[in-house]
């Protein structure tokens, strides 16, 4: 029942009015906490066959556990930002503890890959936060559709609450830290796709929408900028 919900779901949000013929909707998809082993390489998996791109939020001591899944994400082409070393809420610390998170998970990265955003664990953002990461040259990412994957393992939630949501230029968070997780990822890019939209990184989302994320301040979306009021 609730595949064939889904479906029909789909079918009336393919109906419904976009801006014109041959426009397309770019949007971003974001992966928290990995890597994680067989979930990330799933993930992957799926991405490269359908060609699609995204930011991975990595943290720091999963990065020492899978470092061939580090290298992968970056050699396929993903983008990689900073979700702290140890999974910690930053919002407390101090500067110089917040710098040693983002330190010690950028000294993990893979030779040439450079670290794109900062997106503190929950969200939790702070004044330290922002001051640390305008000194390290880092924008914060946030988000502006969450269907709070992390909460429950029913594939078809996850789904529905992205596609009756998004729209060009959001900023979509997931993790590939389960099974329902990373089929519904996988799941919405294929709805998403035959609706027109693509698939980009956070940093060429942004770009596309002529933005240039400043180091210290949070970004939850890129809309394009005649949709702004």
């Amino acid at each position: 029942m609730r595949r064939i919900f889904l479906c029909l779901l789909c079918l009336s949000l393919v109906a419904l009015p976009v801006k014109g013929a041959g426009d397309v909707k770019y949007v971003a998809l974001t992966f928290d906490d990995g890597p994680s082993g067989r979930f990330t390489r799933q993930l992957l998996k799926g991405l490269a066959a359908r060609d699609v791109q995204a930011t991975f939020l990595l943290c720091g001591y999963r990065m020492e556990q899978y470092p061939e899944l580090t290298e992968q994400i970056h050699a396929a082409g993903h983008e990689i930002g900073c979700h702290g070393y140890s999974h910690s809420n930053m919002q407390p610390m101090s500067r110089r503890d917040i710098a040693a998170e983002i330190e010690k998970m950028q000294s993990l990265l893979p030779e040439g890959c450079a670290m794109a955003f900062l997106r503190p664990p929950g969200g939790c953002c702070s004044d330290n936060v922002r001051q640390v990461a305008k000194a390290r040259g880092l924008a914060i990412l946030s988000w502006s559709v969450d269907p709070r994957d992390w909460a429950t393992r029913d594939t078809w939630a996850i789904e529905k609450t992205v596609l009756e949501r998004v729209k060009d230029g959001d900023v979509i968070l997931l993790h590939d830290m389960t099974d329902s997780s990373v089929k519904a990822a996988l799941d919405i890019v294929d709805n998403l796709k035959a609706r027109g939209f693509r698939f980009v990184t956070a940093s060429r989302l942004a770009a596309l929408h002529g933005r240039t994320p400043t180091p210290g301040k949070s970004y939850s979306s890129f809309p394009p900028r005649d949709t702004e009021k």
